[in-house]
């Protein structure tokens, strides 16, 4: 059973979301296959209100996608590398093209646009450290406006989720 407190709520963006909407966002986050009849169980409402709740934070934005996490040293993708990187030149247009080009990357899992000494941080998934080289020299270095990148390799994965606490 999800414990929630009747007063409680939250505005996201300019979506308020209840307890009850909270709770629903808790089952799936811990769970994406749950089935709405289990979650109208275990919220305490009838299915059809569950699964109204379920269209209105899909159709908002709050419910971005359902994905699954994968081990990734299982998919022949043992190596995981944390990429810092610097442009040369920060304009809106150098930003956007190096982004839309880092979209095209499919060793590149995640992209986060950060403060500080470096422009963007990189998650990068490779087979080995061969591929990761292949990687860095071929498509990386080869992106137009770049400027340093540092790499730190991942020597284990201590905690790895995409739930939020509420």
């Amino acid at each position: 059973m999800v414990k929630t407190t009747e007063k409680e709520d939250s505005t996201i963006g300019k979506t308020i979301l209840d307890s009850k909407d909270l709770a629903i966002l808790r089952l799936l986050q811990e769970n994406a296959r749950i089935t709405v009849k289990e979650i109208s169980d275990k919220v305490h409402l009838s299915t059809t209100p569950v699964h109204e709740r379920i269209k209105r934070m899909e159709e908002s934005g709050v419910i971005k996608q359902y994905a699954t996490l994968v081990d990734h040293t299982k998919v022949k993708k043992g190596l995981m590398v944390i990429c810092y990187v610097s442009l040369q030149q920060h304009s809106k247009s150098a930003g956007d093209k190096f982004i839309k080009t880092i979209w095209e990357l499919n060793e590149v899992i995640e992209c986060y646009n950060i403060s500080g000494e470096f422009d963007f941080m990189l998650k990068v998934v490779s087979e080995d450290m061969n591929a990761y080289y292949d990687f860095h020299v071929n498509k990386l270095s080869q992106i137009e406006n770049m400027g340093h990148v540092q790499s730190v390799f991942v020597m284990g994965i201590l905690k790895q989720t995409h739930q939020l606490v509420y």
